[in-house]
């Protein structure tokens, strides 16, 4: 029994281990244009559904389509009606995908890590490197089942599993609660649906008991989002709990509805192991309609479970540890660390900022000012705390760390300056002229503003991480970055040529707010320079081609 654990054990990380994998080659290649998708959704509930499903297709995981509908919630990009369409979806989306990976195919497998691994390894641009990456994950996902029924076959006939299938069969609620308990665990309801549909095909999970978990695994897995949200404001996080109360609720009223046909029932309830899934997709595809239609009264009593929320304010404390500056590798830690709130904060006010190109807002003005404030003294203080660290030996590695840091949390406040003034001065001039952007000229500034924060958030866990394939797509995006400033400027100028009123009297304005966001960007990109010199892949001119070892 203890080898059939650790084998089971060890097949279910596997699982959920690709899983993630996948997820983060999607967020490496395709985050920005997912990013896009989703924010021009539009109004039509089913439209956001759909993009929404899609998301959560390409990224294997509904909580993390949530999060990124909450945030542009937060930054007024998607109204909450359209959020909630999208989480819903996504809910669906990643019903659909637990039914494509249970296929039972011997030979997709080995095809998909083979080749996953020669685009990986021979790919020379990022997105297709990334692209390996998502099939070997995929392929792997296979692997993870077969070794989970390879794992499980032994022991149909043994007298203890038999014990615990006849328990769960007689109590759904504790296997509901065992399902819901799984995925808040797995961070995801793919992985664990995907492994209580597989024990139930192997019959080491009664199929009515595997179809409870599966309904415990959607509240469980909707509280992920809530959880995660929790420092969000109150508006981001309306969406989210409106799925928690459709979804979550939803589960109960499908678990009760189980318990009562089972108890009603003579004999086995159901035997085909196929309605884990089948029934999964059904509550997901019932869950999104009943959603969408009751998607206002949803929101209104999320919005009532939220009192004061949009109100209160947490103190900042500060990551500079004095007691720190004894113990050298510590204290660049605490100087990272503030650099990252430095960094956060810079990304609140580039958020803030598009939004008063659209609608002019004194109080946010305020907000602005207020953060980069907190910005320039965290740069102060964070240049002194280094100064007093280099007053004590420093051995080469730590003094080219805090070298390093510094000069971060100088291109950082540079980035601060630029929003604070650059950005807001030309918003209020906009307003002040009554001035609006052509459509084109404005979903240009968007997508160029939305690039740009995705390549933020790169470039914000990268100084956490240090990883050098991110360090090097972040290097590879400033490129990008740079072409496509230029291509924006020339069909700017084909507007201008064209004579369109509304481009002519904001060119000025419209070329100015892509050259300071391009600005913004390079100075989050010099986080990466250093990762990729340590690492020899960079040159003097240019980024050296990725090792084939």
């Amino acid at each position: 029994m203890a080898l059939f654990l650790l084998h089971l054990a060890g097949a279910a990380a596997l699982l959920l281990w690709s899983v993630r994998l996948i997820r983060t080659g999607v967020e490496r290649a395709y985050l920005t244009p997912l990013r896009r998708w989703l924010r021009h959704s539009g109004s039509n509930s089913f439209v956001a559904a759909g993009t929404g499903s899609l998301a959560a297709l390409l990224l294997q995981s509904s909580s993390a389509v949530a999060l990124l509908v909450a945030g542009f919630v937060s930054s007024r990009m998607v109204h909450s009606a359209t959020a909630l369409a999208i989480i819903l979806g996504a809910d669906l989306g990643s019903a659909l995908m637990a039914q494509l990976l249970m296929f039972r195919v011997t030979w997709l497998s080995p095809l998909l890590i083979l080749a996953g691994t020669i685009f990986f390894m021979r790919a020379k641009r990022q997105r297709m490197r990334q692209t390996g990456r998502i099939l070997i994950g995929l392929g792997l996902v296979f692997v993870s089942l077969h070794l989970i029924r390879e794992a499980t076959s032994p022991l149909q006939d043994n007298q203890l599993v038999i014990a615990v299938v006849d328990y769960l069969k007689s109590d759904l609620l504790s296997a509901f609660l065992i399902g819901a308990i799984a995925a808040w665990l797995m961070h995801s309801s793919l992985a664990a649906v995907l492994l209580f549909a597989t024990l139930g095909s192997e019959g080491l999970l009664p199929v009515v008991a595997a179809v409870a978990m599966a309904f415990g695994a959607n509240l469980g897995g909707s509280f992920v989002p809530w959880v995660l949200t929790q420092s969000m404001s109150a508006a981001a996080r309306q969406p989210v709990i409106a799925n928690l109360l459709v979804r979550g609720g939803g589960a109960l009223a499908a678990l009760a509805g189980l318990m009562f046909l089972a108890a009603a029932y003579d004999g086995d309830l159901l035997e085909d192991a196929r309605w884990v899934i089948v029934l999964h997709i059904g509550f997901n595809f019932a869950v999104l309609l009943l959603g969408l239609v009751l998607r206002r009264p949803l929101l209104r009593l999320s919005k009532l479970l939220l009192p004061g929320m949009a109100a209160a304010t947490v103190s900042r404390v500060s990551a500079l540890n004095k007691d720190a500056l004894s113990e050298p590798r510590r204290a660049l830690g605490c100087a990272a660390r503030e650099i990252l709130q430095m960094g956060e904060t810079i990304q609140s006010m580039l958020t803030s900022a598009l939004q008063l190109y659209r609608a002019w807002d004194d109080d946010l003005v305020g907000q602005v000012a207020v953060q980069e404030k907190d910005v320039d003294r965290m740069h102060f203080e964070t240049k002194l705390y280094l100064a007093r660290l280099q007053e004590g030996a420093l051995n080469e590695e730590n003094a080219g760390r805090m070298m390093v840091l510094a000069n971060i949390a100088t291109n950082l406040e540079a980035a601060g300056d630029l929003i604070s003034s650059d950005l807001t001065a030309l918003a209020r001039k906009l307003h002040t002229a009554n001035l609006t952007f052509s459509e084109p000229g404005w979903a240009d500034l968007s997508d160029f503003h939305d690039r740009v924060l995705a390549n933020i958030q790169v470039a914000l866990d990268l100084l956490m991480t240090g990883d050098v394939d991110a360090a090097r797509q972040l290097l590879e995006e400033k490129d990008a970055i740079r072409q496509l400033e230029q291509a924006l400027q020339r069909r700017h100028l084909e507007r201008l040529r064209m004579g369109k009123p509304e481009s002519i009297e904001t060119s000025n304005l419209h070329q100015e707010t892509i050259r300071a966001l391009k600005q913004i960007n390079t100075a989050f990109t010099m986080i990466a320079y250093p990762i990729v010199e340590d690492a020899g892949d960079l040159l003097s001119s240019r980024l050296a081609q990725p090792s084939r070892n």
